[in-house]
């Protein structure tokens, strides 16, 4: 049909929070190495415009929160400089066997 399907946007997002995560030097790799997961416990999208096959599409991606053991992030989705869908999503920090736990302190200062 020439649209991107509307399951890719939360790829998108996904990407977004990872390559946030790069920019402060730690990969999500090492963050997994240290024992800890960032599992997601809710996830919200509002379509606005479709994105069409072949687009160049630039994502903004925002911490808005840092809680004890969850972080919010907000997300806007762009064509050159159309808003095409906004979302959020909550993360909890969890230990290997899915016990939240804390944010590391590293993790909750403003890179």
């Amino acid at each position: 049909m020439g649209f991107v399907h509307h399951s890719n946007y939360f790829t998108y997002f996904e990407m977004g929070r990872t390559e946030m995560l790069r920019d402060s030097g730690v990969s999500y790799r090492e963050l997994e190495q240290q024992g800890l997961f960032m599992v997601v416990v809710r996830l919200n999208c509002r379509f606005h415009k479709p994105a069409r096959y072949d687009d160049w599409l630039r994502l903004v991606t925002r911490t808005t929160r840092i809680g004890a053991a969850k972080i919010e992030h907000a997300y806007e989705l762009y064509r050159e400089t159309e808003l095409l869908a906004e979302g959020t999503s909550t993360l909890a920090c969890v230990d290997r066997e899915g016990k939240v736990v804390r944010v590391p302190e590293w993790l909750q200062t403003d890179r």
